[in-house]
């Protein structure tokens, strides 16, 4: 009696190294056109090579999982092919590199590197100067979402929790609350400090930073003042050495997309706008000065007066 083939087993879904492999074969596309400058001096597949290996590497070195597991996420067809490679580019073999490990970078005339946990780092275009300008943005921004926390540390939780009568922010919560906007203000400060460290932050995801809605008002200030400083450090570090220019690309995405150092310190002071704004409102409504009124020429990133005090 004839038998029935045997199933074979549903093709597994798409992981990091096959996105990054059509990221790699897509580089030809308009919207690639800064990787593909960057990485010119550099053939795709030595390109893809190189960065799966500095990826698996990292991978050997923070964490636990076994070899051949990362072998495989990271896109080699067998753990022997894995093996030759790590040898010839990092000097030993997998195991033993792990034990006494050295740097992931692999050298490259390019000076594109994998970029904890999943991205790439280009190198920056121009040298970008205006260090203290930059510095100070950020350090006003920071002074600001502080001043904004300690006006409300004895402001009742009835009122810290009570909803917005008005425009409510994105995701500043669905009741837009002045405990949730602070929070939301803590929360980008802890994010964008985490993606900017050079230090061992670096291997954090930004998206792994808690947004801590129910926090007390003295946590909140307590985790500004952890990150608030380091951030304004990090940018300074960066402005001063020609980074700011210097781009992440989350290329192990399905739909990859590159941005700056200098877009994310656009971004944390455009998008914290109307979380201040909401922020200073519900001040108001509970009898407590905004702390904008204040900062001088900053009205100018905050808007028009009469947009906060409606």
């Amino acid at each position: 009696m004839p038998t029935s083939p045997p199933l074979l087993p549903p093709p597994a879904p798409p992981g990091p190294a096959d996105h990054f492999t059509a990221f790699v074969a897509a580089l030809s596309d308009p919207g690639h056109e800064r990787v593909a400058r960057a990485v010119a001096g550099e053939s795709p597949s030595r390109l893809r090579g190189r960065i799966l290996l500095e990826r698996a590497a990292h991978l050997a070195l923070t964490t636990d999982r076994p070899l051949h597991d990362i072998a495989v996420e990271c896109g080699f067809p067998s753990y022997e092919v894995f093996a030759r490679a790590f040898r010839r580019e990092l000097g030993a073999l997998p195991a033993a590199w792990r034990a006494e490990p050295t740097s992931y970078v692999i050298d490259s005339p390019t000076e594109v590197h994998f970029h904890p946990p999943a991205g790439l780092r280009l190198p920056a275009r121009h040298r970008t100067d205006g260090v203290d300008l930059v510095v100070a943005m950020v350090e006003q921004h920071v002074g600001l979402v502080g001043e904004l926390l300690d006006r409300a540390r004895d402001v009742p939780d009835e009122d810290l929790d009570e909803p917005s009568t008005g425009e409510v922010v994105g995701e500043v919560g669905s009741a837009g609350s002045l405990r949730s906007a602070l929070a939301h203000l803590v929360w980008q400060v802890e994010a964008c400090a985490v993606v900017l460290a050079d230090d061992g932050d670096a291997d954090r995801d930004p998206r792994d930073v808690a947004l801590a809605r129910g926090a007390s008002v003295a946590t909140l200030r307590e985790r500004l003042d952890r990150v608030g400083a380091d951030l304004a450090r990090a940018v300074e570090r960066l402005a001063a050495t020609g980074r700011l220019d210097e781009a992440l690309v989350e290329a192990f995405s399905p739909r990859p997309r590159t941005t700056s150092h200098a877009d994310l310190v656009v971004h944390l002071i455009t998008l914290s706008v109307p979380h201040r704004r909401l922020a200073a409102s519900r001040l108001q409504a509970a009898g407590v000065a905004d702390p904008d009124r204040d900062a001088g020429p900053h009205w100018l990133a905050t808007g028009p007066r009469e947009a906060i005090s409606r």
